[in-house]
């Protein structure tokens, strides 16, 4: 199903980029576009990782770099990652005070997490764990690439909305352009952001956060953690991109009126509320 939807945002992120450039450059443009689908394509499914990271200027976490988180880090995904028959991941540091975390790649073995400086901060070894192991769930149930993908089309949807806002039309015997390309900016930036919500489902998160719990001892740690989250994600606003926020653990507090269209996260209490009721006996 993941492949599938995989399949799916790399066409609609071709038909996009065909369209504005017929748009804006008539058969050329197309030409045009078609060569960036191409490019973009090949991109999405080999680079989002590296495309996502770097949206977040994320530092690698090495014995050789980054050492003393390193030393924190290390021993708990190398835990996880046994009892989930998973590779070690790349591990990653964000320079943001927020806290929060992502996994990204194309597949297990070649996948990355991220956390930021905050989360550190505020999280002990046992929240930490918690949020760790949500986030190799993900790895381990394969939504990383899916996740990774539709960061990279929402980028570009939002980018050719503004493309088709700026030069859409603008020429001489078409004073109706900028009107035109308004126009398709207020509609593409908002279908950027319902495809989103279609393809990565909320159900994903309950998914991660259920493997979390079964494999990080029980969900405890990651209750206290999405406690902690859910209060200092709005204490500390985070400057994410909509494009990228439903790759996060929890959804990115931001002040932008339009990253609330692009909520792929369900809510915070009833995440916990699920996560409480795998703790209770269960009837024989």
């Amino acid at each position: 199903m993941n492949r599938l939807k995989t399949a799916l945002l790399l066409g609609l992120l071709s038909g996009v980029l065909l369209l504005l450039g017929e748009r804006l450059g008539g058969g050329n443009g197309l030409v045009i576009g078609l060569g960036l689908a191409v490019a973009m394509n090949f991109a999405s499914y080999f680079f989002s990782d590296k495309i996502a990271l770097s949206t977040y200027s994320a530092q690698p976490v090495s014995e050789s770099q980054n050492w003393e988180v390193y030393r924190r880090l290390a021993p708990l995904v190398q835990n996880l990652c046994h009892r989930m028959g998973l590779p070690m991941p790349k591990l990653w540091l964000i320079p943001e005070e927020s806290p929060n975390a992502f996994a990204t790649g194309r597949n297990p073995a070649h996948a990355s997490v991220a956390v930021t400086e905050g989360i550190l901060r505020v999280m002990d070894d046992r929240e930490l764990e918690g949020v760790l192991a949500h986030e190799l769930g993900h790895v381990k149930n394969r939504d990383i690439l899916t996740s990774s993908v539709a960061a990279t089309l929402a980028a570009a949807i939002t980018f050719a909305a503004r493309m088709a806002f700026y030069f859409g039309g603008r020429s001489d015997d078409d004073d109706n352009g900028g009107g035109i390309g308004g126009l398709l900016m207020l509609l593409l930036a908002p279908l950027a952001a319902l495809l989103i919500q279609m393809l990565i489902s909320r159900t994903r998160e309950y998914a991660a956060d259920a493997t979390s719990a079964q494999y990080a001892g029980g969900p405890s740690g990651l209750i206290s953690a999405l406690q902690k989250l859910e209060g200092w994600s709005k204490r500390v606003p985070m400057n994410a991109s909509p494009a990228t926020a439903h790759m996060f653990i929890i959804k990115p507090f931001t002040a932008q009126w339009f990253g609330r269209l692009f909520s792929t996260h369900p809510a915070t209490e009833d995440r916990i509320a699920r996560l409480e009721r795998m703790a209770l006996p269960q009837p024989i």
